[in-house]
């Protein structure tokens, strides 16, 4: 292990015996009390020693022995410390192609304050570029969608639509305006490839494609069709669901952004729960989406350009989250903004019983064995004020303690 203290989290002494590392109150820890000799060795967590190297430097500041071993734990405890060489042989690959890893540095660092072990960052970063996603829809939302995963680093980015590119499609970092009267689907993978760091091969006939979603770690569905995002069908979600294929909705509707829910089949509230939800609640719903499916329909579709870049970025972020192993707030349920307040609301995709997808069916196995436990809610899922992450209570004289 080659130690190094998170460059990505900012230092600053709140007084001559406390350190705080990070700004921000979801990931900051402060540290105290910390001696002056430990305070000027904490310098020499920067990822170019390993730890027999430390020891020496430690002895020879009169550090008591043991303790760079133990301050090493402590701090990778308290998800303080990077491995500058760790994350394993994709790690290692990914190292060695430095225009890669330049492009990706900032995304590199931000996943540094997420993930607590030292080479969870390296480790997720590598495992993206293993990853397949589809994005279904190159409007203004799917193509920058789209080009914002491939450029995070998601080694392979499919995407799907017809008809050709049209001058409401264009959008920065989404299809360029000279792509006009191209086909969509293939202005948007090139799209995907420009923002790709490195130069990832083109897709061949011989490569599987077309509606096959088998091998896809996430589908994004982004429609253009306003009708599709409000009242998502749920027979194009009926494959996903059976071949247990996780799945995300994002797209505009009119004056208002959705992103969620992300579906995980049989475990989560779908498309179709959505639909038996709403109809629970109103039951003129079916018929009023069944004209508004079979109405005329409007060549050019509200679409504010900042929203849907918005909502776009915002898919993205819960997509990649997703990716790497966590679970979003979008997880069963639907973020909503709306123009012109702005404000972002969560509805709760409820597992509904008459659905055939089974989630109602493990939520209630689940509830059952909680013993009347609460249920995770949208609500629940916001910034706590109690302290995020506790280090050890005690230690030894001329150590410290780790508290927010």
């Amino acid at each position: 292990m080659h130690p190094m203290v998170k460059p990505a989290l900012r230092r600053g002494w709140r007084d001559l015996n406390t350190v705080q590392f990070g700004m921000s109150p979801a990931h900051a820890l402060t540290l105290g009390p910390v001696d002056t000799a430990t305070g000027s060795f904490l310098e020499l967590l920067n990822g170019t020693r390993g730890l027999p190297l430390l020891r020496e430097e430690a002895h020879r500041m009169d550090l008591p022995e043991g303790h760079v071993d133990l301050l090493v734990r402590r701090l990778s405890r308290a998800g303080l410390l990077d491995d500058a060489r760790g994350g394993g042989a994709a790690a290692a690959e990914l190292r060695a192609k430095q225009e890669v890893m330049d492009r990706l540095a900032p995304d590199l660092a931000a996943l540094s304050v997420v993930a607590r072990e030292p080479d969870g960052a390296i480790e997720r970063l590598a495992a993206r570029r293993g990853m397949r996603v589809r994005v279904r829809g190159a409007g203004r939302v799917g193509a920058v969608l789209a080009a914002l995963l491939s450029g995070a680093g998601v080694g392979e980015v499919e995407v799907l639509d017809g008809g050709c590119v049209e001058p409401w499609d264009v959008a920065p970092g989404g299809l360029p305006a000279e792509a006009v009267g191209e086909r969509r689907d293939a202005a948007a993978r090139r799209a995907v490839r420009r923002a790709a760091p490195g130069r990832p091969e083109r897709r061949t006939a011989g490569t599987p494609s077309g509606a096959d979603e088998a091998g896809h770690a996430l589908v994004v569905i982004a429609p253009r069709d306003d009708v599709a995002v409000h009242a998502p069908d749920p027979a194009v979600a009926a494959p996903l669901i059976a071949s247990g294929t996780p799945h995300l909705y994002a797209g505009i509707v009119e004056a208002t952004g959705v992103v969620g829910p992300l579906v995980l089949p049989g475990q989560t509230g779908c498309a179709e729960c959505l639909h038996h939800g709403r109809t629970d609640r109103d039951e003129t719903w079916p018929r009023l989406v069944a004209q508004w499916r079979s109405g005329r329909q409007r060549r050019v579709r509200p679409c504010d350009l900042a929203l849907a870049t918005t909502v776009a970025g915002l898919a993205a972020a819960h997509a990649l989250a997703f990716l790497d192993g966590e679970t979003p707030s979008s997880t069963g349920a639907r973020w909503e903004v709306s123009a012109p307040a702005l404000n972002w609301h969560g509805r709760p995709v409820w597992p509904h019983p008459d659905c055939p997808c089974g989630a109602a069916r493990k939520s209630v196995v689940e509830d059952t064995s909680k013993e009347g436990g609460a249920r995770a809610t949208m609500a629940e899922q916001r910034p706590s004020s109690a302290p995020r992450r506790q280090a050890e209570a005690t230690r030894p004289a001329g150590t410290w303690r780790a508290h927010v």
